[in-house]
């Protein structure tokens, strides 16, 4: 089993602990929410439905990612997570605009929240509940170098701070404080938004072949180093789901046998896995007489 591989299934443990806590924290907020009154529990209810389908979305772009390269895909499937990745930030910019919309319905018909301990409770231990979760997962996305991982992450940082949000406003319902509850509510969609933004942004950058220029630039002083290497020509690098692709062109002595020039790609290869965890690198070797002015 290759690296790559193993690295997306244990991406998929985050995931899966996700999508159950998910159902767990929709259900109790939605039926609290609901039975109090409490726009800005039933908001972040929503908002954790949405998540169970947007993380399990990206489940199945996971596991799609993981099989075998075929006849039309002879490099493999490894975009489907960030395929994925990007429909799940759909979903979230779809449910944060939708929550605002209710937001404000409800600020329109003059509906108010009544302060209950444990609809309040529900918001605080949700809270803790997601705290928990995110730090999980987003110490296993460091781990797998798993962009979908790290927007599911993102989406439990949100949750955790909209569900303490929420809290906020119940509590503030017993001091007559009713209108903290829409504002919650408006700020739970926002957050949502925002997310969801953040997240399309980052795998619309992947997805057309964007690339961080800082992180070219340490391979190229890390390459340049080694010993017989005249100059770096070209050096480009794309996302291909989770795995870094690398094209160089290098220049040597145009005297170098051909098995000094190959053991010297390799040490190429070799430098930028270890020290970058490149997983694929091309390297073109020209010769030094066909650069020289």
């Amino acid at each position: 089993m290759s690296k790559q591989v193993e690295r997306l299934q244990e991406s998929e443990k985050g995931t899966k602990i996700s999508i159950a806590v998910y159902i767990l924290m929709a259900g109790l907020k939605l039926a609290v929410g609901f039975f109090f009154n409490a726009s800005s529990l039933i908001a972040d209810g929503l908002n954790n439905f949405g998540d169970v389908i947007s993380s399990v979305a990206m489940l199945i772009g996971m596991r799609t990612s993981r099989i075998p390269p075929d006849e039309n895909h002879p490099y493999g499937h490894w975009k489907a997570e960030s395929i994925a990745s990007l429909l799940t930030s759909f979903i979230m910019i779809l449910l944060g605009m939708q929550v605002l919309i209710d937001a404000i319905g409800n600020i329109l018909n003059g509906e108010l929240t009544i302060s209950n301990p444990l609809a309040a409770s529900v918001g605080l231990i949700s809270a803790t509940v997601m705290w928990g979760v995110y730090r999980y997962n987003l110490n296993l996305s460091r781990k797998t170098h798993s962009k979908g991982l790290k927007a599911v992450a993102k989406d439990n940082l949100a949750d955790a701070l909209t569900s303490l949000g929420t809290s906020v406003a119940i509590f503030a319902a017993t001091f007559s404080l009713w209108w903290i509850d829409y504002v919650m509510a408006i700020i739970v969609g926002l957050i949502i938004l925002k997310t969801g933004i953040e997240i399309a942004s980052e795998n619309v950058f992947s997805l057309s072949d964007g690339f961080d220029q800082e992180l070219l630039a340490q391979y190229h002083s890390s390459i340049i180093k080694i010993e017989d290497i005249q100059q770096i020509v070209s050096l480009k690098a794309r996302m291909y789901g989770n795995n870094i692709y690398v094209d160089i062109t290098i220049v040597v002595n145009g005297e170098m046998s051909v098995q000094t020039s190959h053991d010297l790609t390799e040490e190429v290869e070799e430098l930028l896995f270890k020290q970058f965890d490149v997983m694929h690198t091309d390297v073109h070797v020209e010769p030094l007489s066909m650069h020289k002015i």
